[in-house]
């Protein structure tokens, strides 16, 4: 038996009485556990077996094939993120994401920023600013991340006017052609979020515009460059634009 910190992406149902358990760990990346017996009223385990679970695992491990649950203690179960569809959509798009990511690069900073973020979200942060942090930090260990200290084209370091998706980051007044202009918020952030510890963050107030050209620039280059396309990202899209 080998004791594992866990995060749950997401459970199914397994016989009539076990749960699948997809969870990220730091040892040993994606993995399968079995929770038998999870489903029953009375399970100890029962509780462990839930999406956005972050808990401590005792597990019997098998390289290769699914895992057994013994027990497990919950460090966090994230309850605030629970109350709010808004949240949840993007917690469950997060979860997602770090999962895809981790298949490519399973380094323990993808799990720590994962933890991180979900923190600040549960703590009342503004859901999709956590979010484009966590997609910004995500791409260097995707081998795509974006040229965010120059012009991606000429390399001058003056004068950037633009995040272009096209041309891999930021875009100097002379290298503009016809990509949309963004503010100087947006360029700057860009750059502050990629370098800030989520960890530290205190304060977190942004426009709503310059909110929306982060994310809107985030959007297109992980659709560009990535080729990771993902259901809950849709889901909140089709969240945000239900009328308030």
């Amino acid at each position: 038996m080998e004791q594992a910190e866990v995060f749950v992406l997401n459970t199914v149902d397994y016989s009539e009485t076990s749960k699948l358990l997809n969870v990220i760990t730091i040892k040993y990346g994606l993995i399968g556990i079995i929770a038998k017996g999870a489903r029953n009223l009375k399970s100890s385990t029962r509780s462990l077996c839930d999406k956005l679970v972050y808990a401590n695992f005792n597990i019997y491990y098998k390289e290769g094939k699914l895992s057994i649950l013994a027990s497990g203690d919950i460090i966090d179960n994230f309850k605030n993120i629970r109350k709010d569809i808004t949240k949840i959509s993007y917690a469950s798009f997060l979860l997602e994401l770090a999962g895809q990511v981790i298949k490519q690069n399973n380094n323990v900073g993808i799990y720590n920023i994962l933890i991180a973020g979900l923190k600040k979200i549960d703590e009342g942060y503004d859901a999709m600013i956590i979010m484009n942090i966590v997609e910004l930090k995500y791409l260097s260990y995707l081998g795509v991340m974006p040229i965010i200290d120059g012009c991606s084209k000429c390399g001058n370091k003056d004068n950037i006017k633009t995040l272009s998706s096209t041309s891999g980051g930021y875009l100097c007044s002379k290298c503009l052609k016809d990509e949309r202009v963004v503010t100087d918020k947006a360029i700057k952030l860009v750059r502050m979020f990629y370098y800030v510890d989520i960890d530290k963050i205190s304060k977190l107030e942004v426009d709503k515009r310059v909110t929306r050209e982060i994310n809107k620039f985030l959007d297109e280059y992980y659709d560009a460059y990535t080729g990771l396309y993902l259901n809950s990202k849709q889901f909140m899209k089709n969240l945000d634009a239900l009328p308030k």
